[in-house]
């Protein structure tokens, strides 16, 4: 059988890993230019690759393709692909076939990385055999070509999600859906939530899908299909017989055959409303699995958060500094916003992905001193705030947004980088954004 693979990032070379692990002809083709790391690990496994182009001789003679997930269904190839009737598929579908690991699937528009560190971290503080892949870290595929695990924590994205077919997620947890990428599915959230209900496509009764009760988006569409798998909710507005909820500043998490848990919300390592719906998440994956009391207390208490969410920098002169440049879209902002009770001064901008920047409104007015719009896309913000906090700045790169922040905090203020937008206009990635964040603060 011979393979294309579209995209020589993590998710692709470990799909070509993979590949010719099982005995596949592997061709692994990429448009820019392929990271020395991974041109090493390409040519170490004798795999074929081309960089700067897509050859169609040598893609379109495929049986199957596997594309990277940031290749959007409009780009040239993928029509041509299309057109000739070749199977595309996602290497998180593509690492299932070869994989015995009990599938922990976890989305959401905001909290899947949070939500699957925590997973991973109580499941390993357990003693399981468990890795952690797909959005996050390794690719699934290459987890699975070295080293099948009993259990796998998979973060996905819709862009994931969209080019499955048969994987199955033993145990699926559906966060929140909110507008987000909302250009890559014809601007229509009905697509962006069938998108995200992927992850429950393949279930059935001895499944288990863990959801949100309190995610509109999310139950209507369970009013209109249940699916096959039990559903778990998690809530904290109201009460659930089974599944997780609030009761006295306590999450009770309640399973049929097994012993409750109670744990102070004051516990968690993890504060703010958001992070308690993220807690409530992996504890009840935690419980299903039999894990004890004790240890599921234990990990939610001394988890430490991934880089770039909501991550501490330093306190100058009594200024905190935070950075959450991982916040792409509104609705990540709006909860870091949320966690801080201290005033804030926003740093905010980017690449602007359709953002209502009206959701913010209520938000800022309680918590925002002052924003500075970092990046080109700055007149919505403007329109938005201007008025509503005492100033606001326009700046050009992450040193400059850092001295004006410095300049306009009293001690006692927050610093946040939550941008709320991409990164793509002045950073390689939101890792890029958030680093020069932190040198910048370092450097004052």
């Amino acid at each position: 059988m011979r393979i294309a693979i579209l995209g020589a990032g993590e998710s692709g070379v470990g799909a070509a890993i993979l590949g010719k692990k099982e005995g596949l002809d592997v061709f692994v083709s990429d448009s820019g230019e392929i990271q020395e790391e991974y041109k090493n690990v390409l040519s170490k496994f004798e795999i074929k690759w081309e960089e700067k182009q897509h050859s169609e001789k040598e893609i379109l003679n495929a049986d199957e393709i596997i594309k990277s997930p940031g290749i959007p269904e409009a780009a040239e190839i993928i029509k041509k692909i299309r057109s000739k009737g070749i199977a595309i598929i996602s290497e998180i579908e593509f690492a299932s076939r070869y994989s015995n690991a009990e599938i922990i699937g976890i989305t959401g528009s905001n909290g899947k990385t949070t939500t699957a560190l925590l997973t991973f971290h109580i499941l390993k503080k357990a003693g399981l055999k468990v890795e952690l892949a797909g959005n996050i870290g390794k690719s699934f595929a290459r987890v699975v070509a070295e080293e099948d695990p009993e259990y796998c924590v998979l973060e996905l994205s819709s862009f994931q999600l969209d080019d499955i077919d048969k994987m199955k997620c033993d145990i699926a947890v559906l966060l929140n859906i909110t507008p987000d990428h909302l250009d890559r599915y014809d601007y229509k959230m009905e697509n962006y939530i069938a998108s995200k209900f992927r992850i429950c496509k393949e279930q059935d009764e001895e499944c288990l899908l863990i959801y949100n009760s309190d995610d509109e988006n999310i139950t209507n569409v369970l009013k209109k299909n249940k699916g096959a798998a039990k559903l778990i909710p998690f809530t904290i507005k109201g009460n659930n017989s089974e599944g997780a909820h609030i009761e006295k500043e306590e999450i009770i998490i309640n399973i049929k055959n097994h012993k409750q848990l109670n744990m102070s919300i004051m516990e968690l390592a993890l504060q703010g409303k958001h992070n308690t719906y993220n807690s409530m998440a992996a504890g009840i994956v935690a419980k299903v699995l039999d894990i004890r009391k004790e240890k599921i207390r234990e990990g939610l208490s001394d988890f430490q958060n991934a880089e770039h969410r909501l991550e501490f920098v330093a306190k100058v002169h009594g200024i905190e500094f935070v950075n959450d440049s991982k916040a792409t879209n509104i609705n990540s902002s709006w909860y870091a916003l949320e966690s801080i009770a201290k005033p804030i001064i926003w740093i905010v901008g980017g690449v602007d992905k359709g953002n209502d920047y009206d959701f913010m409104s209520e938000i800022v007015d309680k918590r925002v001193k002052g924003i500075i719009c970092l990046g080109e896309d700055t007149a919505k913000i403007h329109a938005a705030f201007e008025g509503k906090v005492e100033e606001i700045v326009d700046v050009m790169s992450a040193q400059e947004a850092v001295r004006q922040s410095y300049r306009m905090g009293t001690k006692g203020d927050v610093v946040l980088l939550s941008p709320a937008c991409a990164s793509f206009d002045l950073f390689e990635n939101y890792e890029d954004r958030g680093h020069q964040f932190k040198q910048a603060v370092r450097a004052l």
